[in-house]
This record gives C-alpha cells, sequence and structure tokens, in this order.
C-alpha cells in the first residue's frame, strides 16, 4: 500500500498518517489575480513521524514561525526510490469538491502506483458558503473577495515535495477539473517555469489572454464534453456570477490561445486518433486534435468528448491512464 500523508489535518494520529506544516499566507490580491512569476514562496515544517518523508529533511527552515494550516494530501508510490528522480502530479478539484473527493472521481492514486509519481491533492478554500474553489482567472475566480493567492500556494506545494522528495524537476504537471481545470490554465500561464504540463479537464483559459504569460513554453491538454452544459464547450459565462462575470473562450479558442503563447505554426486538426474516456458512453467516444508547428516537445492537443457532460459518472478505467500517458510524453523540453 502506498504512503499517504494529509498534509496540516489536526487530530490525525499514528498509523500512515503524519501531520506536516506548510505556509499558510495573507496575501491581499484581487479576482483572479496573485503572483505573476514571482519568487517562490518557502515552506515550513520538519520531515514528519518517524522518517516517513524521504530525503529533503527540514524544509523551509526560515519560514517556521509561519504556521502550516492549509491542507493538501499527497501520496507516495510503492516503487518510490529517493535515488531516482520521480515525476510529480498536482490534482485539482471542481468548485465545491475538495482534494480527496476529486481522487474519488479522477483515480490517480492506483495510477500513482503502477507509473510511480508522486501525487498531491489539495484543496482549496473555502467560500462563505462552505465551497471550496480556487482562484483561477477572470472566468472562474473568487467570486466572494476572499482574496487567495492559489498560484503561490501551489508554488509551495511544489516546493515542499521537492525539498523531501527527489522530484524529477522536467515532469511536474497539473490536472484539474472545472474549476480546477480553469486553475491549471492559470497555472500553466504564472508557473510555466515550475510546471511542464497541464490537463484541463471542462476548463478554460483568461477571457483577457494577454493576463497569461508564461514564461517559457507548456504543454497544453483540454478534454472536453461537447454536450457540457455547465462550461460550454463553444464558450459562455461561468456559474457564480459576481466578479467573475467575464465569458470564456471555446476550446477552440483556448487552443488558439495556446498555440500562440507556444509559438506553433500550425491549425488545430483532428489526429485520426479516438479513445474511451467516458464509461457512461459507447466505444470509444473521444477523437483526439492537435495543433501542428509546435516547437519541439511542446504539444497542444484537444480531446473532444462526444456526447460527454460535465461530469461523466463515472469515468472509463482509463482515463487517468490516459491522461498521464500524455505527461509521460512531455516532459520540460
Amino acid at each position: 500500500m502506498a504512503t499517504l500523508h494529509e498534509e496540516a489535518g489536526p487530530g490525525k494520529v499514528g498509523g500512515v498518517w503524519a501531520i506536516v506544516l506548510l505556509v499558510t499566507f495573507s496575501l491581499t490580491v484581487g479576482c483572479g489575480s496573485g503572483s505573476k512569476a514571482g519568487g517562490a514562496l518557502s515552506t515550513g515544517g520538519d520531515s514528519g513521524e518517524g522518517g516517513a518523508f524521504g530525503a529533503g529533511g527540514v524544509s523551509g527552515a526560515a519560514t517556521r514561525s509561519v504556521i502550516a494550516m492549509r491542507p493538501y494530501l499527497f501520496r507516495v508510490p510503492t516503487a518510490y526510490d529517493q535515488n531516482t528522480a520521480t515525476p510529480l502530479v498536482i490534482a485539482l478539484h471542481a468548485y465545491g469538491r475538495s482534494g480527496a473527493l476529486q481522487e474519488e472521481y479522477f483515480n490517480f492514486g492506483e495510477i500513482a502506483d503502477k507509473e510511480t509519481f508522486l501525487y498531491a491533492y489539495p484543496d482549496g478554500q473555502l467560500d462563505p458558503m462552505n465551497n471550496r474553489f480556487w482562484n483561477a482567472d477572470d472566468a472562474s475566480c473568487d467570486p466572494n473577495s476572499i482574496r487567495v493567492d492559489d498560484v503561490s500556494y501551489i508554488r509551495a506545494i511544489i516546493e515542499d515535495v521537492s525539498a523531501k522528495y527527489n522530484v524529477d524537476e522536467k515532469r511536474i504537471f497539473a490536472v484539474g477539473h472545472s474549476n480546477g481545470a480553469f486553475m491549471c490554465h492559470r497555472l500553466a500561464c504564472d508557473l510555466s517555469d515550475r510546471i511542464a504540463a497541464i490537463a484541463s479537464d471542462a476548463g478554460a483559459i483568461w477571457s483577457d489572454a494577454s493576463q497569461c504569460i508564461p514564461s517559457s513554453h507548456i504543454s497544453v491538454l483540454d478534454l472536453h464534453g461537447d454536450d457540457d452544459m455547465v462550461i460550454n464547450y463553444n464558450g459562455g459565462t461561468a456559474p457564480g456570477g459576481g466578479t467573475c462575470a467575464p465569458p470564456y473562450g471555446s476550446e477552440a479558442q483556448t487552443m488558439s490561445t495556446w498555440a500562440a503563447k507556444n509559438g506553433c505554426t500550425g491549425e488545430l486538426t483532428p489526429t485520426g486518433q479516438s479513445l474511451d474516456l467516458d464509461a457512461t458512453l459507447a466505444g470509444a467516444e473521444t477523437s483526439e486534435s492537435r495543433v501542428s508547428g509546435c516547437p519541439t516537445g511542446i504539444d497542444v492537443q484537444l480531446w473532444t468528448i462526444q456526447g460527454g457532460t460535465h461530469v461523466p459518472n463515472p469515468v472509463h478505467p482509463t482515463f487517468a491512464a490516459s491522461i498521464y500517458a500524455f505527461f509521460q510524453a512531455h516532459p520540460k523540453p
């Protein structure tokens, strides 16, 4: 069985649970704003109970005075070897869910053991309605102006894990659904110095694409049901209103924007390949398209789930494995 840690989880004792301190912060930022390509936010806390963590010892000693109260769940694969650089995958949940609930849906934990990658699945902050959210971009953000900087939080997780484990710096990936998918696009814009590729399930890039200024090229996979009535495949306005009112673009527009950001010269074209991602639909319902003319090692792909809704339930058993196969093929050049 893989080792599982709940970060900053009070009241957990014994077994495979370990309390780890992760820095908290209170940055004054607006909806959809935050640190753009800023310095890494260091983390505090020791290496856990009984040597549960690998190499790295104390991480972020300079920030011990800032107590970690923002949780994230973390899984170490059974075959982890501290002498081997190991990929890291971060999964981001949909609005109103949690890291644990999203893992029940995505089921990346099982793939982490099979493929041997480190796996973090954190929680967004709670809004006044007690729903967890990510402050992603102008169309999927923080309608209640809680003013949280989730970019710095995810950077903190990356630095925290990297201090304790032998992380392959060229293979750090993010996957998310809905609000978490929008957050993945935000990370691709703001943390391209750390993240090699993202997979966005029912999300989109900034509606104001000028807000996305990646510091390096990054591979992007969008997967989306064309019958999604919550986050529309052809663009629309995200639920929630408030300051998150601007419309988001279609998948075609999102692909076009990332093609431009990555310096791709070609068009989005069907590859003729099909995948089976939605267990509620018969056959290999998902068609694959790819932007041509991208720089070596960079890929921009769209997987269209024909007849797919916002939350296929359940996803096909190959869902997580297919996404991770994309990640494996796209390390940072």
